[in-house]
């Protein structure tokens, strides 16, 4: 089984963009249903995938992901997934030995901005950037799958 062990920070200010290695541009959507898993279409520049993921709350999860061809990708996004669908840069910043992962959403999303760092196991430590501000891995608001249901522009306060 594929696991995947992810904690999430707010992003507080912009320092991080210093040390920025990779960018790349997300376009992803996520077919109805819920349960006990997430199924999502992401196109990643040409390529596409369709993940699984399971629906738990916290930083371990069951994960999947299989290629596809780009076409079936967007026409999945395009025909059979929920809308408004979820557009972010990802941006790959070096810090303490560690790669993390800065999502600046754009479209209903636009302003949060959200730090994920996977991990080996969850007992892991690692150390803590100074744009990293509150933890939110066990906030299901941002889950990109809830995020298209409940857009950051929805929330009260933008999500503070």
């Amino acid at each position: 089984m594929a696991t995947e062990i992810e904690r999430k920070f707010i992003v507080t200010h912009d320092s991080w963009r210093e040390n920025v290695r990779e960018t790349r541009h997300y376009r992803q959507a996520y077919f109805g249903g819920g349960g006990k898993a997430s199924f999502r279409i992401r196109i990643d520049g040409d390529k596409a995938k369709l993940n699984i993921k399971s629906a738990t709350l916290g930083i371990q999860r069951s994960e999947y992901e299989v290629a596809i061809t780009l076409a079936d990708g967007n026409e999945m996004i395009d025909h059979l997934c929920e809308h408004p669908i979820i557009e972010k840069t990802r941006y790959f910043v070096e810090f303490g030995g560690n790669t993390w992962e800065i999502d600046v959403f754009e479209g209903d999303n636009a302003g949060l901005i959200v730090a994920e760092i996977e991990l080996k196991s969850t007992e892991q430590v690692f150390a803590l950037p100074a744009w990293a501000g509150a933890e939110v891995s066990h906030d299901a608001r941002y889950y990109n799958v809830n995020l298209v249901k409940h857009p950051f522009k929805s929330w009260p306060n933008q999500g503070a």
